[in-house]
C-alpha cells in the first residue's frame, strides 16, 4: 500500500496566542463523500462552545473571493 501525507488544516492565530484561542481561525479541507470543500471556523468566545463555520465549494471560491475583496476595499477606505 502506498501512503501519502496531506495537509488538511491550517490555523491562523494572533502571534502570541495558542491554537485554541477564541481568535483562532481554522481552515480545513473536508470531504463528506461528495467531493472536497473548505470549512472555515472560528470559536469567537461562543458560550455554547460551538464553532461558527462556513463551507466553500471550490467552484464557488472565485466569486466569493471577489465579493470579499470588494467589501474589504470598501472597509479600508
Amino acid at each position: 500500500m502506498k501512503l501519502q501525507t496531506r495537509i488538511t488544516r491550517l490555523t491562523i492565530t494572533p502571534e502570541d496566542e495558542p491554537i485554541f484561542s477564541e481568535r483562532a481561525t481554522h481552515i480545513e479541507i473536508v470531504d463528506e463523500a461528495a467531493g472536497e470543500y473548505l470549512v472555515i471556523t472560528q470559536e469567537q468566545g461562543n458560550i455554547n462552545n460551538d464553532n461558527r463555520s462556513i463551507a466553500i465549494d471550490p467552484s464557488e471560491w472565485e466569486t466569493i473571493k471577489s465579493a470579499i475583496e470588494q467589501m474589504l476595499t470598501i472597509i479600508r477606505k
